[in-house]
């Protein structure tokens, strides 16, 4: 870049997490960064700062702190009314989430309150969740809707999450889920709800542009590949990119139809085969993986991440924060729970909340890595070593967020 600069940081080490980089976390000892505009203009070690650099007219001492890309949280549903601590009670008690499912409980009981929430409402419950991963360094966030499944209540809950993104201090993502489940009104009539999804909700979230890509549950308990693919067509026909809660409960070939789509993402992931795998590994698709869900339904079975490592799949891991399978508010805690649960190291957990995310969401050539000409979205740290972020439990050591350049401070308010 040869515009002037405008600000500087030095004194930081700099876990850059470029791919490529040689060295563990990319990490720079001794560095700085430079910033012009919202964008990095500059990375590298303090004794090769450019002239350029030392002019710029404000300057920052980061007193040895760690500075990474900003935090990314891929996969979440923010949005909705209610609460499902019962069910909660329910599955301590031994009912399987499958179960509370097919009883009427679950999503539709998030969407039978999301449904009777105001724009207003919906929008500062969000915003409300949203501040405990805005502290933890968190500076772009997806939201998906889901729990309205009528028009009016998928465009509300995108309405709202938009409204997040122009209120907080961080970028939305807004993903339209309206293939998450059946609602009541047409149970028993899967095929008529997603004519409906494919004929009007659908394209009414792309006309209004609420909808930056396009999400869908293939599962037992949700929808088929046959009606997921109906669904992924007329997205790619409203020039949407696709996502997939895949193989979570059971195989359904979901990941492998992804892939066909040259799907941004698959998550969940815990049934997935190795043809699957294979397919993603192909098409690019990354594989978001979800230890809260994991954790918080109790399951045994973990995702296969020796395999993705094999077939250099990138691994993305996100809070999925939701009422009812992950009431998460720490993208941090998902760290360790990654390493611990699923055997991943912390080098990997770390960029699967920055690049790896970033490619979830479509994002990498702006965010994800420190390089110059990606926003300046970046965390200072106090740790000694980035593994800190994944190991400790519990603990927040976020000096100070930096987005677009600039200090982010205070929570937003809805407007």
């Amino acid at each position: 870049m040869n515009a002037e600069w405008d600000a500087l940081w030095v004194n930081a080490r700099l876990a850059t997490m470029a791919p490529g980089a040689g060295t563990p976390y990319g990490a720079i000892e001794a560095g700085a960064i430079a910033v012009a505009g919202e964008r990095i203009a500059w990375v590298g070690t303090m004794d090769s700062l450019p002239e350029a650099a030392r002019r710029a007219p404000r300057r920052h001492d980061a007193g040895g702190a760690w500075i990474t890309p900003g935090l990314v949280d891929c996969h979440t549903h923010l949005v909705y009314a209610g609460s499902r601590a019962e069910e909660f009670e329910q599955r301590l008690e031994g009912v399987s989430y499958e179960e509370i499912a097919r009883r009427g409980g679950g999503i539709l009981s998030t969407v039978e309150a999301t449904r009777a929430a105001s724009e207003d409402d919906l929008a500062a419950l969000a915003l409300s969740r949203l501040h405990a991963l805005l502290a933890e360094g968190v500076t772009t966030v997806e939201i998906k809707s889901g729990y309205g499944l009528d028009v009016e209540t998928e465009l509300r809950q995108l309405r709202a999450a938009r409204r997040v993104g122009r209120s907080a201090p961080v970028d939305v993502v807004a993903t339209f889920l309206g293939a998450h489940v059946v609602p009541p009104e047409y149970r028993g009539r899967t095929d008529a709800y997603v004519d409906f999804l494919c004929a009007e909700s659908l394209p009414a979230a792309a006309e209004e542009g609420l909808a930056d890509a396009v999400d869908a549950f293939c599962e037992r308990i949700a929808f088929s590949p046959a009606q997921t693919e109906r669904i992924f067509e007329t997205a790619a026909g409203l020039g949407l990119p696709v996502k997939l809660h895949a193989e979570q409960l059971s195989d359904q070939g979901g990941a492998a139809l992804a892939a066909r789509f040259r799907a941004l993402s698959a998550d969940h992931l815990e049934y997935v085969s190795d043809a699957s795998v294979e397919a993603m590994a192909g098409a690019g698709t990354v594989a978001v993986l979800l230890p809260g869900a994991f954790y918080f339904l109790r399951e045994t079975r973990v995702p296969p991440v020796e395999r993705f490592r094999a077939h250099g799949v990138p691994i993305a891991i996100s809070t999925d924060s939701n009422p009812g399978s992950s009431p998460v508010g720490s993208l941090l805690l998902m760290l360790s729970m990654a390493c611990t649960f699923f055997r991943m190291t912390p080098e990997e957990a770390l960029a699967g909340v920055t690049r790896n995310a970033a490619a979830a969401l479509g994002r990498e050539a702006q965010i994800g890595t420190l390089e110059a000409g990606k926003r300046a979205d970046f965390v200072l740290w106090d740790i000694d070593h980035p593994a800190e972020l994944a190991y400790r439990v519990g603990f927040n050591p976020c000096r100070e967020v930096i987005r677009g350049g600039r200090s982010r401070s205070g929570g937003g308010d809805v407007r």
